[in-house]
């Protein structure tokens, strides 16, 4: 019988200065792969996106009063959304819906503080989230195999960027399957890299923009009353705000997950309302600087489950580090230098880690497909949500995609009879706790 594993450092613990950056410098490659390639793909700043995500991670850790070692990145729930959103409105239209994304956050962690977590749970129930999460990755398939094969400057197929491509999807696959411990938690950097030298070799990538680009330099913010005047859209906000309804789900999960790693029940200490509060504190801030929305990062649990070190310390330092790299130009023109080729390869695998991420979340809730209402609750979000059907509210407002997908999910789930028994919150970390001892024993 093995004994418990303890923790390498401590949650409010902090580490050596030299092990503190080391560690520190871990996280940061992470989840950096990860968060540059959601503004690369809807035309945001990466150095923006940097900057946001150490910001918002610092004032996560402030608000859940330093007891959850968790980073927060790019979401990529929101990369269709924000596409579809910057042709109605641009970044800043995006801008504004991402900030009532946040606000809905507060207003559910209000809620939550107020009336507890299972409410939540019922209206957010496997068989509709992890259809909807399909739907994030499937709905993005083009997105991905357009930057794949098309040269975005004949916009024709180009045989030379898909075997760009190609290669890069190889290498990430090969660092997903074949590489262990830390390198196996940065398969999305590890591909990126790896393609990004093939794709020079290749003649795809333009070097004059890093040559020109200045050691220090502030990064491309959009912040409402300084570079713009915040409008209001109706249109964006259907599109964008029912999305965290989603995102609310995930991050559920990820605080679910990350207190089986520490043994530590998150949810109810420091609270779920604390965490949700501070997610959408840290998407708000994105917001208002022109980042797109941020979430907890499985990656970044991923280092914290391999290292067993749970200091927030890390994770801070880890956020400062993000937002050195914002203010680094060099490091921002090596970033936007990048060919779409490469983030096309590593698109395809990631867009679909996305969509069968979804149906493992059908498959360890045990929800039975063969029960008709599971069956027409699933389909009907896979049609609508891939389909692009729509509801046309005004002239100007449409209720479309995800959006709507998610809002009829969640009716469908209500009115058809027969529906599952829902777990606490409780229920479900002692059963993941069993779970790992049984494990452990074993």
């Amino acid at each position: 019988m093995r004994t418990k594993q303890q923790q390498t450092v401590g949650i409010r613990e902090k580490p050596r200065l030299d092990k503190w950056i080391i560690l520190s410098i871990q996280h940061l490659f992470a989840m950096f792969g990860a968060t540059i390639l959601v503004p690369m793909l809807t035309e945001l700043s990466p150095a923006v996106a940097l900057v946001s995500s150490g910001l918002g991670t610092l004032a996560y850790i402030l608000i859940t009063k330093g007891r959850i070692p968790a980073y927060l990145g790019s979401s990529f729930a929101f990369i269709a959304p924000i596409i579809a959103g910057m042709s109605i409105g641009g970044p800043e239209g995006v801008m504004v819906g991402s900030f009532f994304a946040g606000l809905l956050y507060g207003i559910v962690a209000i809620i939550i503080r107020a009336t507890g977590v299972n409410w939540l749970m019922r209206l957010l129930p496997p068989i509709v989230v992890g259809p909807v999460i399909m739907v994030i990755g499937l709905g993005l398939a083009s997105v991905a195999i357009n930057m794949a094969m098309i040269d975005p400057v004949s916009e024709t197929y180009s045989g030379i960027h898909m075997t760009v491509s190609l290669f890069t999807l190889l290498l990430t696959i090969i660092a997903s399957i074949f590489f262990k411990g830390f390198f196996g938690l940065i398969p999305i950097l590890f591909g990126i890299v790896g393609g990004y030298i093939f794709a020079m070799y290749q003649g795809l990538v333009n070097f004059t923009p890093v040559k020109e680009a200045s050691w220090i330099q502030v990064p491309d913010f959009i912040i409402p009353f300084v570079t713009y005047t915040p409008g209001f859209s109706w249109e964006i906000i259907f599109i964008m705000v029912p999305i965290a309804v989603v995102t609310l789900s995930e991050h559920i999960g990820d605080q679910m997950v990350l207190s089986k790693v520490a043994e530590r029940n998150f949810i109810e200490k420091p609270g779920l309302h604390r965490s949700i509060f501070g997610d959408g504190i840290a998407t708000i801030i994105s917001s208002l600087l022109g980042g797109p929305p941020n979430t907890t990062y499985g990656e970044n649990i991923g280092v914290v489950a391999l290292t067993k070190v749970f200091s927030v310390f890390v994770i801070s330092g880890a956020a400062v580090f993000a937002i050195a790299f914002g203010f680094i130009g060099k490091v921002s023109a090596l970033i936007t230098s990048i060919p779409t080729a490469v983030m096309g390869g590593v698109s395809i695998l990631l867009f679909g880690i996305i969509a069968s991420n979804g149906l493992r979340m059908l498959i360890d809730n045990n929800v039975d497909i063969g029960k008709k209402r599971n069956l027409i609750i699933s389909s009907v979000i896979l049609v609508i949500g891939i389909g692009g059907a729509f509801i046309q509210i005004t002239d100007d407002v449409q209720l479309a995609g995800m959006a709507l997908a998610t809002i009829i999910g969640i009716v469908l789930n209500f009115i058809l009879p027969g529906k599952d028994p829902v777990k606490s919150s409780r229920e479900m970390f002692e059963e993941m706790s069993s779970e790992k001892k049984d494990s452990e024993i074993s």
